[in-house]
């Protein structure tokens, strides 16, 4: 019995990597279509995020079953609740890469980024594919110096996008309504896919540490 809940164990780890995995590649061809007016990837992003979906129903449900027949306690019931919340971090990360690619899909032939905040977009496109890549590794590893990369990269997308926010709000920039309301809601989006991949890496720190404040996550 305790073979088979071992292995169940380990299927569940494969399961958020691979969550972990297609976060990953969501976020860069999102980020790549914006980048490049590719509507064909964007396409793909959307059509591609059920897959996502599915990884977490398979997730939940293990989880379920395992809590159901096997009553764990300690450790392992830490690991089985802590991986119901990363697998909903993970599969929100990818509605936000999703939502990127629908914004691509939009605007198409033209570029959903105005000309004033191609820069900005395109530095936080960077540190959201970083930190994706490190969630990644984070989940296969439980390495915590991994965890502080985390947190050092959504500083910048947040120090990013409030710099993108103060120049909407004091109308420094000038454009459509459309194009000031696209810098809004992509930086937002971009902002907000740092501060899941935060809270992903805080329940691993917690599982590895059982430290709940998060704190250890910057070390």
């Amino acid at each position: 019995m305790r073979t088979l809940f071992t292995a169940e164990m380990s299927e569940l780890a494969d399961d958020l990597a691979a969550m972990a995995r297609h976060v990953a590649t969501a976020i860069d061809h999102a980020g790549e279509a914006l980048l490049t007016k590719n509507v064909d990837l964007a396409q793909q992003v959307i059509a591609e995020d059920v897959k996502l979906d599915a990884l977490e129903e398979m997730v939940d449900s293990r989880c379920v079953l395992l809590i159901a027949q096997q009553q764990p306690v300690g450790l392992d019931l830490r690991t089985i609740i802590v991986s119901l919340r990363i697998s909903a971090g993970l599969e929100r990360m990818g509605d936000l890469a999703q939502h990127l690619a629908e914004a691509a899909r939009r605007s198409y032939p033209d570029s959903a980024i105005p000309a004033s905040h191609e820069d900005t977009i395109t530095k936080m496109i960077e540190a959201a594919k970083k930190t994706a890549l490190e969630v990644v590794q984070l989940i296969e590893t439980r390495d915590l110096n991994v965890a502080a990369g985390i947190v050092s990269d959504d500083d910048t997308l947040d120090s990013l996008h409030a710099e993108s926010y103060k120049s909407l709000i004091t109308q420094e920039v000038h454009g459509s309504a459309q194009e000031l309301l696209n810098v809004a809601l992509l930086t937002r989006f971009l902002e907000r896919f740092g501060d899941h991949a935060v809270g992903v890496s805080r329940r691993i720190v917690y599982l590895v540490t059982g430290d709940h404040t998060g704190e250890r996550s910057t070390i």
